[in-house]
Formats: C-alpha cells, structure tokens, sequence
C-alpha cells in the first residue's frame, strides 16, 4: 500500500479490497505528447532552448508540480527517473479544474488503464464524442499510443458491484460517488480502484491512486480515432 492522507473518514467496510498484480495494463496517451518540444522551432541553439524551457517551465502543470506540488499533489509523490516518468506524472498533474474524474477530484488526477486496448478506446471514444457534441462539431481525427504498465498491491475491487453509486454512467451521479470512494481508498493507503468499464460491456477498468504503482511503462502500439460528421468513429492501427 502507498500513501496515506489525514482525516476522519469511515473505514472501507461496503466494498471488498484485494491484493493483486497485473503485468500488463493499457493506458492511450494522444501522440501530441510525443512530439518534439513545442519550443525548439523558436530556438537557434541549445542555449536559447534551455532559456525558452524555463520560459515553459513556469506554467507547465507537470513540472511545477515536480517541483513544488500544485493543488491537491505533493512533490515527493511523483516519480523521478523511472522511464516515461513524464507520462505518470502528467497524469496526476493535468487534472481539470472545473471537472473531477470518476476517481480524481478537480485538483488531483489519476492514472486511467484498462486490461485491454479496446476497453481503453472505448472509455477514451466516448470521452471524446462527448467532447465533439459540445464543440458541435464531429469532424476530427486524434491519434493515441499505448502506455503499457504494470501495477500491483492492494485494489479496491468493484468487479462484483457493478451497481455501486461509483459506476453510474450519469457524470453527475457516478462521479461525485467515486470521488467519495477514492478519497477514503487514498486515506487508506490502498493503491487504486479496480472496477468494470462503464463504457464498454465485459471491459475492465483500473483507477491508480498514487504514481509510483504505475511501474515498468513502454509505449507499444499506436490508434487513429476518425469521427466523419457523426458520433460514430472510425478505428484504424497507425
């Protein structure tokens, strides 16, 4: 178990806990990320790139919390030379501060992974369909790699509750719940939440807590997402 936070909360008595290791999990990561330094075309030396890094450096979310800590993340739980420590940290780092996550609250995110690369499309798909309807525009294309890591230790484990108040499909039910959940899993020092995907029948879903139980990330295979004037999209290996 990882962590511990301060507070008065109930023990987790509802739910059941359970100690377990998965070798592989798949986590998509938008190929934006990947790409050569945003600053660099705007450098003529290394110099003048390090100069403009700094530049970067004071709003970067990731690297202040690295630093120092930003909203509800510490410094000293974020993970320093391990690869692709940059993926695991943002991860944590770029929460929305308007809109919590199932499992994250507004100031705090977490690490998405699913056991499978199809439940992993389906639950980003939907995210971002979602996204299109607001924008009223559904003509886009997004291309995502897979993240694989491996995580074990001890999971709240929602596989055999799938009518906990957490899963509800409703953002404005199911969320608020898992926060709930979350918090006392955190107070509790237990890793993360294993769950079913709510978004893809038969799917399974993990919420990791706290950035060091994401362990060992390679980027494997790459996925073009294409939505042609309607929800529906298209899915097409890169």
């Amino acid at each position: 178990m990882v962590g511990s936070e301060a507070g008065g909360r109930l023990p987790l008595t509802s739910v059941p806990t359970i100690r377990e290791a998965f070798g592989r999990t798949v986590r998509l990561v938008t190929n934006a990320r990947l790409r050569e330094a945003a600053m660099r075309p705007l450098a003529d030396s290394e110099g003048e790139l390090d100069d403009l890094a700094e530049i970067e450096a004071a709003t970067s979310s990731r690297q202040i919390a690295e630093e120092r800590g930003l909203g509800g993340l510490s410094a000293d739980e974020l993970v320093h030379g391990v690869p692709h420590a940059k993926f695991i940290n943002a991860s944590f780092a770029y929460a929305k501060p308007r809109e919590p996550g199932r499992f994250n609250p507004a100031n705090r995110g977490a690490w998405y992974a699913a056991l499978d690369a199809d439940t992993c499309i389906a639950e980003v798909g939907y995210h971002l369909t979602e996204a299109l309807a607001d924008a009223g525009d559904f003509d886009a294309v997004v291309e995502y790699v897979e993240m694989i890591a491996s995580m074990s230790g001890v999971f709240i484990d929602l596989r055999g509750m799938p009518g906990h108040p957490a899963l509800g499909p409703e953002k404005a039910r199911g969320y608020p719940a898992g926060n709930a959940l979350a918090a006392q899993a955190r107070a509790e020092g237990h890793n993360g939440i294993i769950y079913p995907s709510v978004r893809h029948a038969g799917g399974v879903c993990i919420a990791a807590l706290w950035p060091n139980v994401v362990q060992s990330v390679v980027q494997a295979e790459m996925v073009r997402l294409t939505w042609s004037g309607t929800p529906a999209f298209t899915i097409e290996a890169v």
